[in-house]
């Protein structure tokens, strides 16, 4: 079954309609599928993020002070 699209109306900063629409030529896409591909990532990301929360909810909670100090520890920084 093939969903109908939706139509919706977005307010572009005009630099960044420009790259978009010079993107879409390069790339013989449409502006309408580089928007959708864009937020379908995004929206991906962050249920990734989402999940990642989720798994580490059990984990305790340490102090900034002594995340540095374990960093110092390990070398890190």
């Amino acid at each position: 079954m093939t969903m109908q699209a939706k139509r919706a109306t977005i307010y572009m900063d005009p630099e960044l309609h420009k790259a978009l629409r010079l993107k879409a030529v390069e790339t013989s896409c449409s502006v309408s599928e580089l928007v959708n591909n864009a937020v379908r990532e995004a929206i991906a990301e962050e249920a990734e993020d989402l999940a990642a929360f989720e798994e580490r909810a059990g984990e305790p909670l340490i102090s900034y002070d002594e995340m540095i100090k374990r960093l110092r520890k390990d070398g890190r920084i």
